[in-house]
């Protein structure tokens, strides 16, 4: 009777840590037959364990999802990291989660051997959580957005801006990403045609997801961590703009800028910037001695012919012969 129950144990574990095993590979790995495979399997049909069966030569057993969740059997390194996992969910940054966290924190604890204890107290010990700004959201909103992006469906969804305007997007969703204690989208937003990186606790997801769409390549070489600390460094302003640089991208990655600049072509580049005031921005982009065009916002264009203007009233005649750049 041991043996039946430590050979259960056994093959529970391997159906958990693949997707589908052949009949007789099963009974290799467990040095029976594969009659005595088909016994065990419908022993854990019988405990709730929905394992599901594929006849034929290529065919053979997978663990499917049940009605209930079944006990799992984890590795010593997956429990490590399932438990400490679940420390640092308790802390925070998804709504009502901590207490669920630290319950089901006890109950690993509970049935861990000591050993693994002593690594995850090791862990939480020296390992320092700098707190930072945490705006905790429901765990179905998660969940909605990215079953989304796994699915490559539209999302529709109300956003609150952070100047409190309300507004409803339409997003192709990529990524959701975590960065000091608050949750990111990074997505293709279909009416601006252009990335752009939305803080979830302002969204408000429409249901049903929207039509099904091909996934793109997001700029920056696909890192979505840079872009989102980009998107976020840059949302605390006013104004975020988009201006495209006649130079060279390791031209301008040679300025003192502070800024990472997107390669378009071998001649011209994006960069993108924020301020509070237009008419500052549109000097400071002047003072790149680049030539640029302005893709976004309409106010910084309308700075930009401001100043353009000035200056030419500035030159006695309205005119003056061109010198020699450097």
């Amino acid at each position: 009777m041991l043996e039946t129950s430590a050979r259960l144990l056994k093959l529970l574990s391997l159906l958990q840590a693949h997707r589908e095993w052949p009949g007789p590979e099963l009974a290799t790995r467990l040095g029976v037959s594969t009659r005595t495979v088909r016994n065990d399997v419908e022993r854990l049909r019988s405990l709730g364990y929905p394992v599901h069966a594929t006849p034929g030569v290529a065919g053979g057993y997978r663990l499917g999802a049940g009605a209930a969740l079944p006990p799992l059997l984890l590795d010593d390194e997956e429990a490590v990291a399932v438990a400490v996992g679940l420390g640092r969910a308790a802390g925070g940054g998804v709504e009502g989660i901590e207490e669920s966290s630290v319950r089901a924190l006890a109950k690993l604890e509970q049935v861990m051997p000591s050993r693994l204890r002593r690594r995850v107290s090791a862990l939480n010990s020296y390992t320092v959580q700098i707190p930072g700004r945490s705006s905790p959201v429901p765990p179905e909103r998660l969940t909605t957005i990215a079953n989304a992006a796994r699915d490559h469906e539209r999302l529709r969804f109300d956003y609150t801006g952070h100047d409190g305007t309300a507004s409803v997007r339409d997003v192709e969703p990529h990524r959701l990403a975590h960065l000091r204690g608050r949750w990111y989208l990074v997505g293709w937003d279909a009416e601006r045609k252009d990335w752009r990186t939305y803080r979830v606790d302002r969204m408000a997801p429409r249901t049903p997801t929207g039509p099904r769409f091909t996934p793109r390549e997001l700029p920056a070489d696909g890192d979505v961590a840079a872009f989102v600390e980009r998107g976020v460094n840059t949302a605390m302003w006013r104004y975020r703009a988009t201006v495209l640089l006649h130079a060279p991208v390791e031209r301008v990655r040679g300025l003192p800028l502070g800024l990472e600049p997107e390669p378009v072509d071998e001649r011209t580049c994006l960069l993108r910037f924020g301020g509070d005031d237009v008419a500052g921005m549109a000097a400071w982009v002047g003072f790149l001695g680049l030539d640029f065009e302005v893709l976004d916002p309409p106010e910084l264009a309308e700075a930009v012919l401001v100043q353009a203007d000035r200056y030419r009233r500035a030159v006695p005649g309205g005119s003056v012969a061109a010198s020699a750049g450097p």
